[in-house]
């Protein structure tokens, strides 16, 4: 069979533009069309997309993000003021976000004393951080709860008995509700419910039994504070919440700010 010649002195036809090239310089287009090498156009990618399938629907192994409950909340410095012969206490809360609302709150860590109002009391008289113990083991239907010392709580709210399970380590605390307090006791109980924080419900906790000398902790019903600020050159003003106040068991006796550093606020049970 005959070869085709080379060649190398042909001259050839542009098929784009009719100029005549050497042959060797002729290339063909993705057309079919035959053209010098300095005429050569590419496809067009656009042509020639990428096959694309549907939108994915979501992932294979998914891991959704949590809404964890809030946990304790670094004050500033010295964040208690009290007012003489008053019960109403002032706590600094920078941008609490509880918006004018009210909510109910456990305080812990206080290092000093406020205004003659002591950090925990083991007798008559308020206190900034509410903790006793179980004076009377508690069944899980018990209407009244007996505590050792009880009467620097408010008069009605909620209170929390620690518990931790003895072989996972885990804590199991119950959140006991109660309209009325008389002495030590803390009467007309819903056990097992939960305290509202920042506008929230946590899930219920479950009641149980508890030992003598359980620890119980209370918390302070606290409402925000607004406060306008100029938040523009042009005199534009926004309401901040910065503070909270809450009301003692009885008055304080001077007007003092303290409570020393990294006081913490937050969630009746943070352990939920």
């Amino acid at each position: 069979m005959a070869r085709f010649a080379k060649g190398s002195r042909a001259l050839a036809i542009s098929d784009r533009s009719g100029a005549a090239f050497p042959y060797r310089e002729m290339v063909k287009e993705w057309t079919g069309a035959f053209v010098h090498n300095s005429e050569f156009e590419p496809k067009q990618p656009q042509l020639e997309p990428h096959p694309v399938g549907a939108d994915p629907q979501g992932l294979m192994n998914a891991r959704p993000a949590r809404v964890e409950f809030p946990v304790q909340d670094i004050l500033p410095n010295n964040p208690f003021t009290t007012t003489a012969a008053n019960a109403s206490v002032s706590v600094s809360y920078p941008a609490n976000q509880i918006n004018e609302g009210t909510t109910f709150v456990r305080f812990q860590a206080v290092k000093s004393p406020v205004g003659g109002v002591p950090i925990v009391t083991g007798a008559a008289g308020p206190a900034l951080e509410l903790s006793t113990t179980l004076d009377t083991a508690a069944t899980a239907t018990d209407g009244t709860i007996i505590v050792q010392t009880g009467t620097h709580f408010p008069t009605s709210g909620f209170i929390m008995i620690e518990k931790v399970n003895t072989l996972t380590g885990k804590y199991e605390n119950e959140v006991i509700q109660y309209t009325g307090r008389a002495g030590e006791n803390f009467t007309g109980c819903t056990r097992g419910t939960s305290a509202p924080y920042r506008g929230l419900t946590p899930p219920a906790t479950t009641a149980g039994t508890h030992p003598i000398g359980a620890n119980v902790f209370g918390c302070y019903l606290a409402t925000a504070v607004p406060t306008t600020i100029v938040v523009g050159p042009g005199g534009q003003t926004a309401v901040v919440f910065n503070n909270l106040t809450f009301s003692l068991i009885s008055n304080a006796t001077s007007t003092e700010t303290g409570g020393g550093f990294q006081c913490t606020i937050g969630p009746l049970n943070d352990r939920a």
